[in-house]
């Protein structure tokens, strides 16, 4: 992998534009930097073009909302109608408030997803670094919200199971699992986007033109795909957090 990779030239130029302000900056804090041009690591330039991208064109987007939508109206609300209705199904009409943080996640994944299709760009999903950190989000999200819900000893309870002879068995094994969330989300996310990435490499390097454009086909389905699967286990663990006990 080592000799397929190559600097992007966005990275570069990020890189030698904001590099040495950056490195003034360490440099004040007691860090030190010895190449200032080869600062900001590739997965960071490119989740800051995604965010900056998908701010400006959501901005756009609700400058001009009209009664009768156009086009670009028409893609959003589907998009917000699609993680409503997800959101609705596995958490119930309560969940609705949860849909900024649960669309915010699926469209970043899901733009990061595909931004490697575009030549000269790479998918950040592909790192590791970018999709723990969105599993992180997640995961403290959830349990955030599962505390506010039930209270910190309501929560804390929902780990110990409704027999309390059981609990001393159920609890490790509650623990075990939500600290596994965020590795199997973000392991899941990586590996395949990851995959998806270097399989476009080496047919790029075979023949650049022609070879690899069936597996950038397969690879938009994908990407899809795994946004979905992110966002799904998302909502079912939001789910699971803020559920009530019946009595």
């Amino acid at each position: 992998m080592e000799g397929l990779e190559h600097n992007l030239p966005i990275v570069t130029f990020f890189n030698h534009l904001f590099g040495p302000l950056l490195a003034i900056l360490l440099r004040a804090f007691g860090f030190q930097i010895k190449n200032p041009y080869q600062l900001i690591p590739d997965y960071i330039v490119m989740a800051i073009i995604v965010v900056v991208a998908l701010s400006i064109l959501l901005w756009l987007a609700s400058r001009k909302v009209q009664i009768v939508p156009g086009k670009t109206q028409v893609l959003i609300e589907s998009l917000i109608d699609f993680f409503e209705d997800l959101i609705m199904d596995t958490i119930g009409e309560e969940g609705k408030k949860y849909l900024p943080v649960i669309a915010t996640v699926g469209l970043f994944i899901l733009t990061s997803n595909l931004l490697g299709l575009i030549p000269g760009f790479m998918s950040p999903t592909s790192k590791l670094n970018v999709t723990l950190g969105c599993a992180l989000v997640v995961w403290f999200y959830y349990h955030w919200q599962g505390i506010k819900a039930r209270g910190l000893l309501g929560y804390l309870k929902s780990f110990m199971g409704p027999n309390p002879f059981l609990a001393p068995l159920l609890l490790p094994i509650e623990i075990i699992s939500h600290f596994s969330r965020p590795v199997s989300l973000s392991m899941r996310l990586f590996g395949n986007i990851f995959s998806e990435e270097l399989l476009i490499l080496i047919m790029a390097s075979i023949i650049p033109y022609l070879l690899p454009l069936p597996f950038m086909a397969i690879s938009i389905f994908t990407a899809v795909i795994q946004a979905y699967v992110f966002v799904l286990l998302a909502c079912i663990y939001l789910a699971g957090a803020v559920a009530q006990e019946e009595e």
